[in-house]
């Protein structure tokens, strides 16, 4: 059976300056004070089950569940929609690709999300790469506009481990208005980082894959080559998690760890072989050490590879044959 939600407000404000302005508020009009500080407030970007729970059924709150239609339609936080993380990714051959304008206001009108919506994300918290996929939705939505966002630290895994309920029944939602455009200055491309790395005035380049990919010992099969871009430092995203863990560590082991990186306060751009690890580290540069400067390149090393463009750390022609037969070997 179909659960009815209310319709989510217009926005009134549109965010400026790099996406970096502050939030696009609703109006308040004929609202109580508290409604009005409820309404205006800055949502933290990384939220806790019990957070959530507060906000279940408040107008202007969106959960979007990005797993899996199987697994969203087998139990989900209260009211959630459903936009599978697919949805927000590019084609096969580099799933790192941008998806059309059109397709992403399509998705988010069906979801009621509109641009003062308080949107949530929640990910299936299994590994620490399923953050990845939140934070990669995330940031979609803040290129495409929206101010007002969070992700549920741990996912629905956390959600159902602090006792969270579950329902099965998709929610009709009344559709929005929304009209998703890419802000191109928080976009960074292959060209324009390749004329930065020629003219010798790249910012700091963080490698969030692991070890392994950075030093050229291994490619993901979408990659045409073995390295990484040129200068680039390296800086694995499970370094924010604990060991087999799946919720971040604490905020104050976190900007030590950014300090570490060197992207606490210097313009950095965060890449990995598709945007997906890489969004983990942009999410927790950006929006938890607070470090604007940092932006994501969103094809990374896939995009890059298959261009005569210079890397690091490539192997010769001879080890490249080796490593591909014996990735062929492991499949």
């Amino acid at each position: 059976m179909l659960k009815k939600l209310a319709p989510l407000p217009l926005t009134i404000a549109l965010a400026a300056s790099l996406g970096f302005a502050t939030p696009a508020f609703a109006s308040t009009t004929g609202q109580s004070p508290a409604a009005a500080v409820a309404t205006t407030a800055a949502p933290a970007p990384l939220l806790q089950p019990a957070e959530l729970k507060t906000l279940l059924g408040q107008p202007g709150v969106r959960v979007l569940d990005i797993r899996a239609e199987k697994d969203y339609a087998a139990g989900h936080v209260p009211g959630a929609v459903n936009t599978p993380y697919g949805k927000y990714r590019g084609p096969k051959e580099n799933p790192g690709q941008l998806p059309a304008e059109a397709a992403l206001t399509q998705l988010l009108q069906a979801a009621g999300v509109d641009r003062d919506t308080h949107v949530v994300v929640v990910h299936a918290g299994s590994d620490h790469t399923d953050f990845g996929a939140a934070a990669r939705v995330y940031w979609t939505l803040k290129v495409g506009g929206l101010t007002r966002l969070s992700i549920l630290d741990g996912g629905s895994k956390a959600w159902q481990a602090a006792g969270g309920a579950l329902e099965t029944a998709a929610p009709q939602v009344a559709p929005s208005q929304f009209s998703y455009r890419y802000d191109q200055e928080q976009v960074v491309t292959s060209e324009e980082l390749a004329a930065a790395v020629k003219a010798g005035n790249a910012p700091l380049l963080v490698d969030a894959r692991p070890p392994k990919f950075f030093a050229g010992e291994t490619r993901t099969d979408a990659a045409a080559r073995y390295g990484t871009l040129p200068g680039a430092k390296s800086f694995d995203n499970a370094q924010f998690f604990p060991q087999g863990g799946t919720t971040l560590k604490p905020a104050s082991e976190l900007k030590a760890l950014v300090a570490q990186s060197g992207a606490a306060a210097a313009p950095a751009v965060s890449f990995c072989n598709t945007g997906h690890w890489a969004a983990t580290n942009w999410f927790v540069m950006s929006e938890i050490a607070g470090n604007k400067a940092v932006k994501l390149y969103p094809s990374s090393v896939v995009e890059w590879s298959q261009s005569e463009l210079p890397m690091d750390n490539q192997p010769s022609r001879l080890s490249a044959l080796v490593q591909d037969a014996k990735r062929a070997l492991d499949k």
